[in-house]
């Protein structure tokens, strides 16, 4: 597995995505998504862009059972996340609805960043 490229080429899909979800809130005048616009951006494509940049630079931490699970905990926390925010957004679910899923989620993205914090001390 390609750590560093996969990051980046996600990232890259976020950020279309992104663009094209602010060109739709820019053109619509409803800015009630902005806060899943501003997620998207952030765990989609800053996040993966730098992780990947890093796992460039630092090739040691490219090969380790610990760069695949902070890319697969990333993966699997970032999208879900997403998903809750835009259900949410949308009215499909209440507050009460993210309850069960999004802390998961969340747990799902920081056990990811531990992955990479381990991984960045012992490899870096």
């Amino acid at each position: 597995m390609q750590i560093s490229r996969n990051f980046m080429v996600i990232g890259v899909a976020y950020l279309c995505l992104g663009i094209i979800f602010g060109m739709y809130m820019s053109g619509s005048g409803d800015h009630e998504f902005a806060p899943l616009h501003a997620h998207i951006n952030l765990l989609g494509f800053a996040l993966m862009t730098i992780f990947g940049i890093v796992y460039r630079v630092i090739p040691e931490m490219s090969g380790s059972a610990l760069a695949r699970a902070h890319f697969w905990l990333h993966q699997a926390g970032a999208l879900g996340l997403l998903v809750m925010l835009w259900l949410l957004f949308s009215g499909r679910i209440g507050e009460a609805g993210m309850v069960p899923v999004a802390p998961i989620a969340e747990l799902l993205v920081l056990l990811g960043i531990i992955a990479f914090a381990v991984n960045l001390w012992r490899n870096a």
